[in-house]
């Protein structure tokens, strides 16, 4: 019952004074609307990764080119990976791996009569559908012997047919690729188109066009190294992977004439080690923001300290009447802190449901950020705001209990 009149209490005072009110809380409000936005945007994009990384499967090993450093300065990439590379390792780790596919990736311009779009270009192997499980909608995918014959065919990704086609029927359409290479624009007949399934990693593969990797090479791009080979373990058993990984280092380390003590000229992770270190990432970037909702707390803090030692000066005959009639300094102090959490609770809420607001903005202007609120992200949100007006309550308590209740009676 005293909790309940204190908050109505708290209330009227902000009723009467609503401005000064909401000027003592805008730092609460600021800093929790931008932490529960910003912890909606990092959570949504966490959980995309993760459903878009078990769609993969977790048995996935990545080869890259490592980072090439003169003396301690990173100057680049190895031109460290070939196509031989790849059909090595899938005729000689046939005990651990039991897909290989080389890849290569940039971004391009594509045109169909007087449309246009952006869209990622992905050079690939007949494999990609098995080993990204990704089937094909429409047509067909393309086979060894395309790859083989280095074949001006592609296959669209979902969003990538939607744009340029609408509803019209894509296969056997023929399509213009620029922004490649010197190579210049190059025509493409459509043979396939994918299913819809969103974003895998950090890549929408809804946007993708994918051609023969020899034909990406030779014709588009006109290179001899690839990006990355994509490896399928047998199992996804950490053991298995590890094996896997050991087994294709050291075929590698063989075939690119690497001596013991010398630096590799690639690098091979695992698809889990890639989750751990987004996990990791998404740490520090909670860290970074709890760091900067505190500072805004603590402004807010100043804000309520300030309002309730205005509170205490413009209720001092208050005091006094409720101390001579018997209320104990602890009664003052326990209103005056139910009362400054309470105006920090209720800011606290409105930063709730304004960061809630502006994340659900941001996903539909954007259309590239998914947002996830979770409850524990608004419970902790406002128990920082609640905990904020509590300490910031602590001093302004603590010197309406210690008025004199005579001095107090005679304050005008």
């Amino acid at each position: 019952m005293f909790f309940f009149r204190v908050c109505i209490m708290a209330l009227r005072s902000l009723w009467i004074h609503p401005l000064r009110s909401i000027l003592a809380t805008l730092g609460v409000i600021i800093g929790v609307a931008a932490v529960v936005a910003a912890m909606a945007i990092l959570e949504g994009m966490g959980a995309r990764m993760a459903t878009g990384f078990e769609s993969m499967g977790s048995n996935k090993l990545f080869v890259m080119p490592e980072v090439e450093r003169r003396g301690r300065r990173a100057v680049g990439n190895f031109d460290s990976l070939e196509l031989e590379d790849a059909e090595a390792i899938e005729r000689s780790c046939q005990r651990t791996i039991q897909r290989v596919m080389p890849q290569i990736m940039n971004s391009v311009t594509v045109k169909f009569l007087s449309k246009t779009t952006n869209a990622t270009i992905l050079g690939a192997t007949d494999v990609y559908p098995i080993i990204n499980s990704h089937n094909v909608s429409e047509g067909e995918f393309f086979t060894r012997a395309n790859v083989q014959g280095k074949a001006n065919i592609v296959v669209l990704g979902a969003k990538v047919k939607q744009e340029l086609f609408g509803g019209i029927p894509a296969i056997e359409e023929k399509i213009k690729i620029s922004g490649m290479s010197t190579l210049g624009t190059r025509t493409f007949t459509v043979v396939g188109v994918m299913e819809e399934k969103g974003n895998v990693g950090f890549t929408d593969v809804d946007r993708q066009i994918i051609i023969p990797i020899t034909t990406a090479m030779d014709k588009v791009y006109g290179v001899e190294f690839i990006q990355t080979i994509v490896a399928e373990a047998r199992s996804a058993e950490d053991a298995d992977i590890e094996e896997a990984k050991n087994e294709i280092k050291k075929l590698l380390r063989q075939r690119h004439k690497i001596r013991a003590g010398q630096q590799d000229d690639f690098q091979v992770q695992a698809q889990k080690e890639f989750v751990a270190q987004f996990g990791q990432f998404q740490k520090i970037i909670g860290v970074v923001l709890g760091s900067i909702a505190g500072i805004s707390l603590v402004v807010g803090g100043i804000g309520i300290m300030n309002i309730m030692l205005v509170a205490v000066t413009e209720r001092t005959r208050e005091i006094g009447v409720r101390m001579a009639m018997g209320a104990q300094r602890m009664d003052v102090m326990k209103q005056f802190l139910v009362e400054a959490s309470f105006v920090s609770f209720l800011g606290g809420a409105m930063g709730v449901l304004m960061g809630w607001g502006l994340a659900n903005t941001i996903e539909r202007l954007t259309r590239v950020f998914e947002t996830l609120t979770s409850a524990w992200s608004i419970v902790a949100a406002l128990a920082m705001a609640t905990g904020t007006g509590i300490v910031s309550g602590i001093y302004p308590a603590w010197k309406a209990s210690r008025l004199d209740p005579v001095e107090a009676l005679r304050y005008e």
